[in-house]
């Protein structure tokens, strides 16, 4: 985008940036594919490219096959620019991966303490600190670490709420532990919230503007997007609905909205149905070797639940999309959410789809190396080359 008016200094920024993002969404480009893309001239597109290869923010990336005549020399973002980190931290495992700014990932480490003990900022950092040495690196060579956890950080304190299966995690200012720790920019996000921004760039809820994600398996959670931003509430604790009050529905101690939705209680619902077996994802997602007639109640039953934990939040933010996720969500599959859907209207007027979640891996890692990745090129595609 060739631009007239403003300083030199201020074009130069918003082509180089509009050149940098063009190679990452394209992959390596000729500088008469990249002229194209952004609507530079010749000259012009020459200039910037030897800019950025001078500055580091480009690197030549071998040559253009086939065609007629003199083959093209091609370019690419120097994924070396910067390194970021993602990690998914659950009370007794940590799971890391190191990106370049590419987005491809160049080390990951998983650490669970033999021990079996809650794992705490030293934990997590020395964890970090292997995944970053794999490529030779240090904590503080890292541009941006992103970590998702089971709770929500007050913006105001820094303190982690809504984490009481956390306990060392508790009393003191996270944001500021971390970042001193590893000596580099850190954000703490509510591990669900991560999940919708994956769901975003590459699950059902891609061009949708207004949903809600309910996670069911690993703890009961919600994310809530409208207008394409994540809800996050004055204290982080947007999405809560495990701490949700419900009627009564026959479990022993069920007042909340996770007493009757986590693991064992749906485990339970099954067996209460006459469905044997421990492996919760199989009684939900295959019917081979069960009575039919009971695993159609139990699914139905299962249904009401999950019915009452969307209603709380449907009846108030009225999205277009409601995604069920987590190992539960996943499970149940199209038929889960169908029944969902029945048992949904008799209890709101909004009339959302429900669908599935479709992501595989684990989602919280890929949510946070997405923010991570955001973060450090937003940064560091904003650093105009020294002309």
């Amino acid at each position: 985008m060739e631009q007239r008016g403003g300083s030199p200094q201020l074009l130069r920024r918003i082509n180089d940036r509009a050149a940098l993002l063009a190679l990452l969404d394209r992959g390596p480009l000729t500088r008469l594919e990249l002229e194209s893309h952004i609507g530079l001239s010749k000259p012009a597109t020459a200039d910037l490219l030897l800019r950025l290869e001078e500055s580091g923010h480009v690197r030549r990336a071998g040559l253009r096959e086939g065609g007629k005549g003199p083959r093209a020399q091609r370019w690419a973002v120097n994924g070396a620019l910067a390194h970021v980190a993602a990690v998914d931290l659950t009370p007794r495992t940590v799971d890391i991966a190191v990106s370049d700014i590419c987005g491809e990932i160049v080390a990951e480490h998983r650490y669970r303490p033999v021990d079996e003990a809650d794992l705490d900022v030293d934990d997590l950092c020395r964890a970090v600190s292997v995944a970053a040495g794999e490529v030779g690196l240090t904590t503080g060579q890292l541009h941006r670490v992103v970590v998702g956890v089971p709770g929500s950080v007050d913006a105001r304190t820094g303190h982690l709420h809504f984490a009481p299966h956390l306990p060392p995690w508790q009393g003191f200012d996270v944001l500021d532990r971390l970042s001193g720790s590893l000596s580099t920019s850190v954000a703490v996000e509510n591990d669900v919230n991560l999940v919708a921004l994956d769901e975003m760039a590459v699950g059902q809820a891609v061009g949708v503007d207004d949903f809600v994600l309910i996670w069911m398996g690993r703890g009961i959670g919600a994310a809530v997007v409208s207008g394409g931003r994540l809800l996050r509430g004055s204290s982080g604790g947007a999405g809560e609905i495990d701490w949700m009050p419900c009627p009564p529905t026959g479990v022993t101690g069920g007042r909340r909205i996770g007493d009757v939705l986590g693991t064992r209680a749906v485990l339970e619902l099954a067996h209460a149905h006459g469905l044997a077996g421990d492996d919760l994802e199989k009684l939900l997602a295959e019917d081979l070797g069960t009575d039919p007639v009971a695993r159609s109640a139990f699914l139905r039953d299962l249904a009401r639940r999950v019915a009452l934990a969307v209603a709380g939040v449907v009846s108030v933010v009225d999205p277009a999309l409601v995604v069920l996720t987590g190992d539960i969500g996943r499970a149940g599959g199209s038929v889960l959410c169908g029944l969902v859907t029945e048992e949904l209207g008799e209890l709101v007027l909004p009339r959302p789809k429900i669908q599935p979640s479709l992501l595989t891996g684990n989602p919280v890692r890929s949510g946070a190396l997405r923010l991570a990745l955001a973060a450090a090129r937003e940064e560091v595609f904003t650093v105009t080359p020294t002309p």
